[in-house]
């Protein structure tokens, strides 16, 4: 993909949506692209996750640890997989395969780091969007909370 291709698609991702243009410009130019071929593990559960993946073509298929019969989930161009890792050392959670051939916009985590530090304005509108993520899950698990409760009564 061409440099600016590669800036349009990051703009659509929704952790990046606060980057400008030129921040933009900048993240695609500093990443990597990388490709798969079919049934290519892009990263599996429990390894350490220290970058992102952008899909840019093809289709990717999530599977959970120990299973590869069965996806979780398929996710295509535009899907950002292992976002938290731009942020936290953790491990992945789940096992990511390409499906035909998968193209990806590769960004490492200190690059990522390198921005927020750079640019506060960034790491502000990240941490209201991360914010109100986590205000969003603690309510949908309350939901289903009072719901297994009423089942229990």
């Amino acid at each position: 993909m061409s440099l600016e291709s590669d800036i349009k698609l990051l703009g659509t991702v929704s952790m990046l949506s606060d980057f400008t243009e030129d921040k933009l410009r900048l993240l695609a130019f500093s990443a990597e692209n990388r490709d798969f071929r079919d049934g290519q593990r892009l990263y599996s559960a429990g390894d350490r996750a220290d970058c992102a993946h952008v899909v840019s073509s093809g289709e990717v298929a999530l599977f959970p640890p120990g299973d590869t019969e069965t996806a979780a989930e398929v996710v295509g161009r535009g899907a950002l997989l292992g976002g938290l890792a731009l942020i936290v050392d953790s491990e992945r959670t789940m096992t990511a395969v390409a499906r035909g051939r998968v193209e990806t916009i590769l960004i490492r985590r200190p690059l990522f780091r390198r921005m927020l530090d750079e640019f506060p304005e960034i790491a502000a509108g990240l941490h209201r969007r991360l914010s109100a993520n986590v205000r969003d899950t603690t309510s949908r698990l309350m939901s289903v909370r009072d719901r297994l409760d009423r089942l229990g009564n």
